[in-house]
């Protein structure tokens, strides 16, 4: 990467500016909540009043800001709390990967309120761009979910919930599976009955229905009972 790839990330506290040298890419995905070490963000060992002056900020006014001088601190700071000064070309591609996401977060939730099944993530992209949400490049999925979903109702039957899904494993695959099946739900009851196979009732976003009973199928050679009790 060259270093017209490279961004600053900028940060105003009580008026006093500072920066720093990242690469964007991987800025974009720490402040997204993705395990990236900061070590790998930054790309200079300063923080800076001004990056392209070439302007250093003081130790002093590091500690009286940030109470440090460690840079890998501040920067972590710098890049939850401030912006990415990006190109415009950065930012639509940005604004492109966070909007995919948010509609595979919507469609794992989501139902059609008249057939109780899920929605596609097609069928939500397509929603998204006849209503022109704008998505907000540093606002979390889960801030601007509510009001996407208000938005494309508008033009697509849809409905956040939550689906009770209820499970017998039979004899020969309980033991063996049970660690895994736990794991694709909120366990809400489990009872091993008397002829060792396993009952459980698992809550899980509705969007996921076909996903969660396909996973089950798979661990159980199609052998578990499945029903979904309710959604709620």
């Amino acid at each position: 990467m060259s270093k017209k790839e490279y961004v600053i990330a900028r940060l105003n506290v009580k008026g006093e500016k500072f920066e720093i040298l990242v690469d964007p890419v991987k800025a974009y995905l720490f402040r997204e909540g993705k395990s990236i070490p900061i070590t790998d963000i930054v790309i200079s060992d300063y923080v800076y009043k001004d990056v392209r002056k070439g302007l250093k900020a003081s130790p002093e006014e590091l500690v009286k800001t940030f109470d440090t001088t460690d840079v890998y601190k501040i920067s972590e700071r710098i890049l939850k709390e401030g912006e990415l000064q990006l190109t415009s070309e950065q930012r639509k591609q940005m604004i492109e990967m966070k909007k995919k996401q948010i509609v595979y977060h919507i469609s794992k939730s989501a139902i059609d309120p008249k057939t109780k099944t899920p929605i596609p993530p097609s069928r939500i992209e397509k929603a998204l761009e006849e209503v022109k949400v704008a998505i907000d490049l540093y606002k979390s999925i889960e801030e601007q979910v509510p009001n996407i979903v208000k938005a494309i109702s508008k033009v697509l039957p849809i409905r956040i919930a939550k689906a009770l899904i209820g499970v017998t494993i039979p004899t020969e695959y309980a033991n063996k599976v049970v660690g895994q099946i736990m794991k694709l739900g909120e366990v809400k009851k489990s009872v091993w009955l008397q002829d060792g196979s396993l009952s459980v009732e698992m809550e899980i976003p509705a969007g996921m229905q076909n996903e969660v009973i396909d996973q089950i199928n798979r661990l159980t050679k199609g052998s578990a009972n499945i029903k979904v009790v309710t959604i709620v």
